[in-house]
């Protein structure tokens, strides 16, 4: 009998992991998830009763050791969100460095096809609209957020050396504001922040004036595109994000509206180095893999409060 493809996602009880380690077990995959629960949690992955998950608690920064053919390896490990990674700045650039160093050697020495998950914060606040993968960005490297923004832009080149030097098989896929079931209450982005605070009734928090603009993409759109990028034989990176862009205002009035809040808006400073604007150009997306997303913000956000329980989306235990 053919043996099962298997599937190495770091950061598999994440947010964005949990989900593509679903995903890979409907492909027929056998999956091995390696999170050190840093940022992610066993409750992302608690449900998934298949014999072909695995779940290695390991901190990536260290060397990984697997025993079996691998045919994937999915780097996701990172500290994703701002209070995350303004938390957590030094494993933040860690993680970008020795961990994808550490799964990029795990890939070469499996001959194993690598995705690395990037950001669209390798722009910075950018001066492209929309932005191409052929855009370099504009980072402030010593902002708060260079910790996060850096690391990315690391990884990203230590892979295409990885591939030009040592003939491994890598991706990039440049991934933009996703949002869905299991973001956690209190990450400190926009979507999750809006429902915590539009099913508690209490005022949204709105940065600056609002008129800053987002492109949201749903979780289930997200992890179809990337999937399309890892059987595919791409090497450069590519968008993978909604390019229907809102402001925060218009944001907070679609979450006013899913959850039929009463809540008003209030206003705060904006933080240091935040960008005014964020829109894939999915071009590349399209034209290599045939993708782009399905799901509006309008249905995201029903599907959200559909599929979370309500002492998830308000950040409370049962």
């Amino acid at each position: 009998m053919r043996r099962m493809p298997t599937s190495v996602v770091t950061g598999g009880a994440g947010f964005l992991g949990s989900h593509l380690c679903e995903h890979l077990l409907a492909e027929g995959h056998r999956v091995i998830c390696v999170d050190n629960l840093d940022t992610g949690s066993l409750t992302n992955i608690e449900h998934i009763r298949d014999d072909a998950f695995t779940f290695l608690n390991h901190d990536v920064t260290s060397h990984i050791e697997l025993g079996e053919e691998v045919d994937f390896i999915f780097h996701f490990a990172s500290p994703a969100s701002p209070i995350d990674y303004l938390r957590l700045p030094l494993h933040t650039l860690k993680v970008g460095a020795y961990g994808t160093h550490n799964a990029l050697g795990l890939a070469k020495f499996k001959r194993a096809r690598f995705v690395l998950a990037s950001t669209s914060e390798v722009y910075g606040d950018p001066l492209l609209h929309p932005q191409p993968e052929s855009y370099w960005g504009n980072v402030n490297p010593i902002g708060p957020r260079g910790v996060y923004d850096e690391a990315k832009r690391y990884a990203e080149a230590l892979t295409m050396a990885y591939h030009r030097q040592q003939g491994v098989d890598t991706a990039i896929v440049r991934i933009f504001n996703t949002y869905g079931p299991r973001m956690r209450a209190f990450d400190g982005r926009a979507i999750p922040t809006f429902l915590r605070q539009a099913l508690l009734g209490q005022p949204l928090t709105v940065f600056g004036d609002g008129s800053q603009t987002r492109s949201f993409c749903y979780v289930e759109d997200l992890i179809a595109g990337i999937w399309r990028l890892a059987i595919s034989g791409e090497h450069e990176p590519v968008n993978i994000g909604n390019p229907e862009e809102f402001t925060l205002l218009q944001l907070a009035a679609q979450v006013i509206a899913a959850t039929g809040s009463e809540s008003r808006i209030v206003y705060e400073s904006l933080p240091e180095n935040d960008p005014a604007q964020r829109r894939p150009d999915i071009t590349r997306a399209k034209n290599l893999l045939g993708w782009e997303p399905a799901i509006s913000l309008e249905e995201g956000l029903r599907l959200v409060l559909e599929r979370s329980a309500r002492h998830e989306l308000i950040g409370r235990t049962t």
